[in-house]
């Protein structure tokens, strides 16, 4: 496998995923005279049967949707749903995508007076597979539709869609590894069905989606073509079924924050507006990670950034001296002295005294309880992974990086930082158990299909390179798409912004996406526009019961309150 650059392996959410090859009856059989066997009275006969090529429409068309239905209880009222789950084609560009039928053929004027193209020749397309859930008996042209998405980027949406607001999800222990199957997948009383419908959509290359033709990945796989894919889908999906009047959300979590940013500017350039955004563990600019400034020396707000994630952790570690009982008011304070002391002493570089370092240095240590001298061996900036690896060091564990609460053995406690991800490792097996299950037993849909949890195989790369609908700067040099938010917020001046996320997330720091949100370059008048909350948990709010709850009641007033553009 051909790795991503290493700051992108460090920053983002990457869930792994089995590799499996995606075997159908039309790669098995191939035309010709495939040999037909019975036996009759003791003897051997054998017939021919000839296969005609099939045509390019045949070759296309996707297969039909699974519509299955049910009922979801949420806070003792039954919903009755109809739930479709399906693929839709989209094409690498606008232009190609308009010749793409909704049943995923070529429309029958798009290749006229053309050469058809040779195998391996034709233009990169991508299925993506959705779950759609529409609650009966409710109006279409005023019921809220929310697209909701993981991230990786490569992920699938697997863990939203088994885990958070779905009408099931499968049962996991907050602070505990599941021994093994069986996995019970449960009514989900948290489900968003309540106040809107709600569209699961897996990336290209994920779930029982493929990307294919020319250069399919360099088609898909980067920030600008994600989002490029992700628009195309949503507004077929609002042709195929009608919802062009519906109030639309968006929610993403992890790089689908990123992809959040990037794709509501994009369906604002093709005429969609939206009522509202989430972002759950959100990461825009990727210097702002716990681990971006690593490698990319002048730059330190990964660093000031990460420090109250860090101290968030060692308090419920008790690792902090002097451990004060209650988090939050004791973390505002760290919140301050990170912007503040702290963020000035790593600006001044090697103009900082030895004193003054030994001063910084003494108040991180009582503050994340990492002992002052590796501070100020580490030149006062520890990166996630080091953080993660050094805290539970005389134990020789190390912390969990997308919810720091977990803690397993380290892999070597001579690493310079954690090897892996306790907390990952931990919940992926059963998510992974339950999609497949889901899938195939309730919404019946995947047969004969491998459901692919990342795409993240053979020379997979994603480009990180951005062009954002902003002047000024380099293009690439720096992933940055808090321009494409600041953009849309500007020309789309009634659209709600929600920040979500836990203390505990060492993958997409708290303290960084509220930085963020506060730098967006947008008029003073707009920032009532952004809504924040947090939870005492990580990356992945939805795996604590009562952060479930929490998540369910502020994204659902959030739709309740700007479901109506008017208002």
């Amino acid at each position: 496998m051909t790795n991503p650059p290493q700051a992108l392996r460090r920053i983002v959410l990457n869930h792994g995923g089995v590799q499996a090859a995606l075997l159908t009856a039309g790669f098995l059989l191939a035309p010709g005279a495939p040999l037909a066997q019975s036996m009759h009275s003791g003897n051997l006969t054998a017939t021919t049967t000839t296969l005609s090529s099939p045509s390019p429409e045949q070759q296309h068309a996707l297969p039909p949707d699974s519509i299955t239905e049910g009922t979801v209880t949420v806070a003792g009222k039954a919903i009755a749903y109809k739930a479709v789950a399906g693929l839709l084609r989209v094409g690498a560009t606008d232009k190609q995508d308009a010749t793409i039928s909704l049943d995923g053929t070529f429309l029958p004027d798009s290749e006229s007076g053309a050469t058809p193209p040779k195998p391996g020749q034709e233009p990169a397309t991508a299925t993506m597979f959705y779950t759609a859930y529409f609650a009966k008996d409710e109006d279409p042209a005023t019921r809220p539709i929310v697209f909701i998405y993981n991230g990786g980027p490569g992920s699938a949406t697997m863990y939203l869609r088994m885990c958070s607001f779905g009408p099931v999800r499968v049962e996991l222990d907050d602070l505990g590894h599941p021994a093994g199957g069986p996995y019970k997948i449960v009514p989900n009383q948290d489900s968003l069905l309540d106040t809107a419908d709600l569209v699961f959509i897996d990336a290209p290359g994920t779930g029982y989606g493929r990307v294919m033709g020319k250069d399919a990945d360099k088609a898909f796989y980067g920030i600008d073509q994600d989002a490029g894919a992700f628009q195309r889908f949503i507004r077929r999906f609002l042709t195929k079924y009608n919802r062009w009047e519906s109030p639309r959300f968006l929610f993403g979590e992890s790089y689908g924050t990123t992809r959040d940013a990037v794709l509501s500017a994009a369906l604002q350039r093709h005429g969609v507006d939206l009522n509202g955004v989430v972002f759950l563990s959100q990461i825009l600019s990727f210097d702002d990670s716990a681990d971006g400034s690593d490698g990319n020396p002048g730059t330190e707000n990964g660093f000031f950034l990460a420090l109250p994630s860090f101290a968030a952790t060692a308090w419920f570690h008790h690792k902090v001296p002097n451990q004060p009982a209650e988090l939050l008011p004791w973390l505002h304070q760290v919140e301050q002295y990170a912007i503040g002391d702290y963020a000035g002493a790593l600006l001044q570089g090697s103009d900082l005294t030895p004193a003054r370092e030994a001063e910084v240095a003494s108040r991180l240590e009582s503050y994340t309880g990492i002992p002052a001298k590796l501070w100020i061996k580490a030149d006062l900036r520890l990166t996630g992974g080091e953080f993660a690896q050094d805290l539970l060091g005389d134990s020789n564990d190390t912390t969990g990086r997308l919810d720091s609460r977990w803690s397993g053995p380290s892999m070597n406690p001579l690493d310079r930082e954690a090897a892996y991800d306790p907390f990952s490792e931990a919940i992926e097996s059963a998510i992974q158990a339950a999609m497949n299950t889901y899938a195939q037993t309730t919404l019946k849909f995947g047969q004969n299909m491998t459901y692919e949890a990342s795409a993240r195989m053979g020379s997979w790369n994603w480009d990180m390179k951005h062009k954002g609908p902003l002047r000024g700067g380099w293009p690439g040099t720096s992933s940055n798409v808090m321009g494409d938010l600041a953009y849309t917020m500007k020309v789309s001046p009634h659209m709600h912004v929600l920040l979500m996320g836990g203390y505990f997330d060492l993958g997409t720091v708290y303290f960084g996406a509220t930085y963020e949100m506060k730098h967006l370059p947008i008029p003073a008048d707009l920032d009532k526009n952004i809504e924040y909350k947090f939870f005492p948990t990580g990356h992945m709010v939805y795996v604590n019961p009562q952060a479930r709850a929490g998540l369910h009641q502020r994204t659902a007033q959030f739709i309740r309150d700007y479901e109506n553009a008017a208002q």
